[in-house]
């Protein structure tokens, strides 16, 4: 059995002047997502045998939040390659990782993340129609596969065990109305 997680940044400010997309900071709601979701991955027992992020400012500000909620550091392998990754360049690297990793936690960007789970998932639940509708910012999809080879994974394999978003665990990290 391989268990992927994928969790989205959390919300970045857009109105930071930063000459580049990769440095845009989290605004003060990212901040709250991102610590309220690490708190909900302790309270759920998440545990990961291997982390891998995008080397993004707002990825790493959200795994500094992530940390401090979840009571542990995940210490991630920063991948350049996760920085606004398709879903096909998500799939290839899951395909590579060693068998040795059963749980891993890829911490990147959409529309890669959605789409990723689109691919790997098959329709039908309502979970997954979730997130059809929207993947947003700090939230988190696990997806289980019924294999020991990560080489073996394949569109419309995957279980999808969970889908949180920040609006589920505070309403008030929901869309500004």
């Amino acid at each position: 059995m391989k268990t992927l997680t994928l969790l989205r940044h959390a919300k970045s400010g857009w109105d930071d002047s930063v000459a580049r997309d990769f440095d845009r900071p989290l605004n003060p709601k990212g901040h709250r997502a991102a610590l309220a979701m690490g708190r909900h991955m302790r309270s759920l027992g998440l545990a990961f045998d291997h982390v891998v992020a995008s080397p993004a400012v707002r990825v790493t500000e959200t795994l500094s939040e992530i940390e401090s909620g979840f009571g542990t550091a995940l210490a991630p392998d920063w991948e350049k390659r996760l920085y606004l990754a398709s879903a096909a360049t998500l799939l290839d690297m899951l395909q590579e990782l060693p068998d040795s990793v059963s749980n891993i936690l890829f911490v990147g960007h959409n529309p890669g993340l959605e789409e990723l789970v689109l691919l790997l998932v098959p329709g039908g639940s309502d979970l997954r129609s979730d997130v059809e509708e929207k993947f947003p910012t700090a939230s988190l999809a696990q997806i289980s596969f019924d294999t020991d080879r990560w080489s073996e994974i394949e569109e419309g394999k995957g279980v999808l065990k969970r889908f949180v978003r920040p609006r589920d665990l505070d309403p008030a990290l929901g869309p500004d109305r």
